[in-house]
């Protein structure tokens, strides 16, 4: 069965929470506030999502007195991850091949 688009990964701002989270063991939830630009309520909503799909793993620990939210991804997160960025690669290599072939 061929590779297909993760619905659950390819909205935007979740495929920017899954880049960073693909490169870390976790992540802060202001730090990927930051990096979607969407409000808190916004970044929550996405992490349900992922969450309930599976995909990530929400975790509170104090710093400096406070409770922060912890993000990671878990295995199958991870895995749909991968399977999702090698869908992207093969499209942009089939629009590279059909340009070159164009040109």
């Amino acid at each position: 069965m061929p590779l297909s688009l993760d619905p659950h990964l390819h909205q935007p701002a979740r495929l920017q929470i899954a880049t960073v989270l693909g490169t870390v063991d976790k992540a802060e939830f202001a730090k990927l506030r930051e990096i979607t630009a969407v409000s808190d309520s916004v970044l929550s909503k996405h992490l349900a999502a992922l969450s309930d799909e599976g995909y990530v793993r929400l975790s509170k620990s104090p710093v400096n007195g406070r409770s922060r939210t912890w993000v990671s991804f878990t295995r199958a997160g991870r895995k749909a991850f991968a399977d999702h960025m090698k869908v992207l690669q093969a499209l942009v290599a089939s629009a590279e091949r059909a340009a070159a072939q164009d040109s």
